[in-house]
């Protein structure tokens, strides 16, 4: 799949395009041709998808970046980039690209059917990126993207509508699958679990985190009282409305801040502060680093 730049540095702003394949909504692909798409530097920048991007690795290693935490890649991890999140692709330890043997499934958010299992995995902006399988569940893994990388394969021309739902089914079951394994540690249980309440929180949070900062607006705009939205978010998460919220605004900040020119007056603004020093103050208190000290340490 090609990617359309469409930001300027430090941070490139990719969109989905199949460049073979353009009325498709997924591409299946080596890692080794997306070393080749991506010649040089371009590798090793900091891109930010409107897509989903899922890898299963099988041979080598190397190290990712995903939101500002690194993701070591190994044989059997596998490691799933939403929409909006920010990544650097697996690297080795001089910064080099990876020489990894591993298959990667670019797809819209719009192609997998819709079912309530796979969305709990693709809905979720703060569900697991990397999770490692053991052989058995890695030879499960592999065999399902055999069939869908088998698939894609198809020409075009070959019953297009039929192969096309053929290929969203295939790349449902690996979702399903993603849906049914252990979450990797406590912090990443919601997206394996979670009550309607939390669901829908988490869906306006995703929505709204820019204009609504306090968890009373989310809980009254739901039509649910605090006390059980509450509830929810700890039993899904073990942190409070207001914990998630604060983390959801601190995490765009943090993009902001790292990945593009904007002053810190407008990321201020872009984040519904009505003062940059209210501003300062929250992201302060969130990560003990100013939004200007912050910004010189990513830099």
């Amino acid at each position: 799949m090609a990617m359309v730049e469409m930001g300027q540095p430090p941070l490139i702003e990719r969109g989905y395009r199949n460049p073979t394949r353009p009325d498709l909504g997924l591409e299946v692909l080596a890692f080794v041709d997306l070393r080749h798409r991506l010649p040089g530097q371009e590798f090793t920048r900091v891109h930010r998808l409107d897509f989903h991007h899922l890898t299963l690795v099988h041979r080598g290693e190397g190290t990712g970046m995903v939101d500002f935490v690194d993701r070591p890649c190994r044989p059997g991890t596998l490691l799933h980039i939403r929409p909006g999140q920010v990544q650097r692709l697996p690297t080795t330890p001089d910064g080099d690209p990876a020489d990894l043997d591993a298959t990667i499934v670019l797809f819209t958010a719009d192609f997998p059917p819709r079912l309530p299992a796979t969305a709990r995995v693709t809905d979720d902006p703060f569900g697991p990126a990397t999770w490692q399988l053991d052989r058995d569940d890695h030879d499960r893994f592999q065999r399902a993207l055999a069939d869908l990388t088998t698939e894609y394969a198809t020409p075009p021309d070959q019953e297009p509508e039929i192969t096309k739902e053929l290929l969203r089914h295939l790349l449902a079951g690996i979702l399903l699958r993603v849906a049914r394994l252990p979450a990797p540690d406590d912090g990443a249980r919601a997206a394996v679990a979670g009550p309607e309440p939390y669901r829908l929180f988490r869906q306006e949070l995703e929505r709204s985190f820019a204009v609504l900062h306090q968890a009373h607006d989310y809980a009254n705009r739901l039509g649910y009282s605090l006390k059980t939205v509450n509830r929810a978010c700890r039993r899904a998460t073990g942190h409070t409305a207001k914990q998630l919220v604060d983390a959801r605004v601190t995490l765009e900040a943090k993009r902001l801040l790292a990945h593009t020119d904007l002053p810190v007056a407008a990321v201020s603004h872009r984040l519904g502060f009505s003062e940059p020093t209210n501003f300062g103050k929250f992201f302060a208190r969130a990560t003990g680093q100013t939004p200007g000290a912050f910004r010189e340490d990513q830099s």
